[in-house]
């Protein structure tokens, strides 16, 4: 649904399918979000580690990271499902690796040190990755939003009945 298109103007069919094809597509930019937001703490990490002069490994730091971003949703995201295995053939997934393959992380996670300039760059592309991906999802959070007002207001008004809601779900 272009964010242009008013939820009013829309059957209760139609309204329930876009809400519900917005939220599995958040999905996906969620999922995609939490590994760029791992990979931008392993990119600090590992800049950290270079700044103490440390010969530490990442290992410790990878396991913290991984754990804390992918396997331990926060109360705003839900827990990952068997059948999520799609999500990382999602187009914006596919283009973080590639950001990531072009700007060196694929060298950093195989244990290769990258210098300080390729690490503030590698930083700087994550970030914005990030941040268009965070932008993405608030304007699809806006327009499910919008979908579910417009279907409470649709109750409230009582043009839709619960029963015709249940029917259109069998």
């Amino acid at each position: 649904m272009a964010a242009d298109i008013d939820p009013r103007s829309l059957s209760l069919d139609d309204l329930r399918l876009e809400r519900n094809r917005l939220q599995h597509e958040d999905d996906a930019v969620s999922y995609v979000r939490r590994i760029a937001q791992a990979r931008i703490d392993i990119v600090a990490a590992e800049l950290n580690r270079s700044d103490d002069s440390s010969s530490e490994d990442l290992s410790g730091d990878l396991q913290r990271v991984l754990s804390q971003h992918l396997t331990a949703p926060s109360a705003a995201t839900r827990a990952p499902r068997v059948d999520d295995d799609h999500l990382a053939n999602d187009a914006r997934a596919i283009q973080l690796d590639q950001l990531c393959a072009e700007h060196g992380f694929s060298r950093l996670s195989s244990g290769e040190s990258l210098s300080q300039s390729e690490l503030a760059s590698l930083t700087e592309v994550l970030t914005t990755f990030e941040r268009n991906i965070s932008a993405d999802r608030r304007e699809r959070f806006e327009r499910i939003d919008a979908l579910g007002a417009e279907l409470v207001r649709r109750f409230r008004s009582g043009e839709v009945q619960v029963d015709q809601f249940l029917d259109a779900d069998s």
